[in-house]
């Protein structure tokens, strides 16, 4: 049996997020249907992490196992297939032989977010982007922001409730920037706590509309409490869009 690491990205907005649930539509769920039409044997993915609701990603990285040890060979013509199986929501780009104890989930060194906002109503932003109303200043963003690399505790900004041991993160990378009129939030660490980045993203807008200090924005950090916190913004602007593993795997 030969591990592989499967490379695809998916529009989340129809699915209940990555991981399988019961009574709801998932991609994890659609990726193992596919996989196990196409192989004809029953075969099931462990996901690099879980997407919430309504939340995409332009990079995934999932592992399943193959008695085949050589799909590469024929990489071309398999991606073909699944893809025509898949709904024209997922798409799979690479399949990669990887080491046999490979994880997609637990082998990950980070993974980076993208949360994606528009200035003014454009039809063609309505499912990948949130509008912004109202002016922010975004130097204050960013100085509120680089108060991330100080903490490792999130719980103030985990959704309650969840089944974690833990809710530390080391945050190496976090900043907003404007791009073809679009505002982007840009976040990297090597884990995430459910609904953490949207909370984030939330608080971080409250500063930049002047609700709240960088001053109070640490003391929310700190508190470990998400009633503090700041809304959470809508899922449609949040994209998974890279995973980096060690190169030996």
């Amino acid at each position: 049996m030969s591990r592989y690491f499967l490379q695809l990205s998916y529009d989340g907005s129809e699915f209940h997020g990555w991981q399988i649930q019961r009574n709801a539509n998932t991609v994890q769920a659609e990726i193992d249907k596919a996989l196990t039409t196409y192989f004809r044997r029953k075969t099931e993915t462990v996901g690099a992490g879980r997407t919430d609701t309504g939340v995409h990603a332009s990079f995934f990285v999932a592992h399943f196992d193959c008695p085949d040890d050589d799909l590469e060979k024929k990489q071309s013509t398999h991606l073909h297939k699944l893809n025509s199986i898949l709904p024209k929501s997922i798409a799979v780009q690479k399949i990669k032989k990887v080491h046999d104890d490979a994880n997609a989930r637990f082998d990950a060194i980070s993974r980076t977010y993208c949360y994606y906002m528009h200035r003014s109503k454009n039809p063609f932003n309505l499912r990948y982007s949130a509008l912004l109303t109202g002016n922010v200043d975004i130097d204050l963003m960013n100085e509120a922001a680089k108060k991330l690399f100080d903490y490792s505790d999130f719980t103030s900004f985990s959704k309650l409730h969840t089944d974690v041991k833990t809710n530390n993160c080391i945050v190496t990378e976090a900043a907003w920037h404007e791009e073809n009129e679009k505002l982007i939030f840009t976040i990297t660490a090597n884990r995430f706590l459910r609904n953490m980045v949207r909370a984030i993203v939330g608080t971080l807008l409250d500063v930049g509309k002047n609700r709240i200090t960088v001053n109070d924005f640490c003391k929310i950090i700190e508190q470990k409490n998400r009633c503090g916190a700041g809304k959470s913004v809508a899922a449609k602007g949040l994209f998974l869009v890279d995973i980096k593993y060690p190169y030996d795997i």
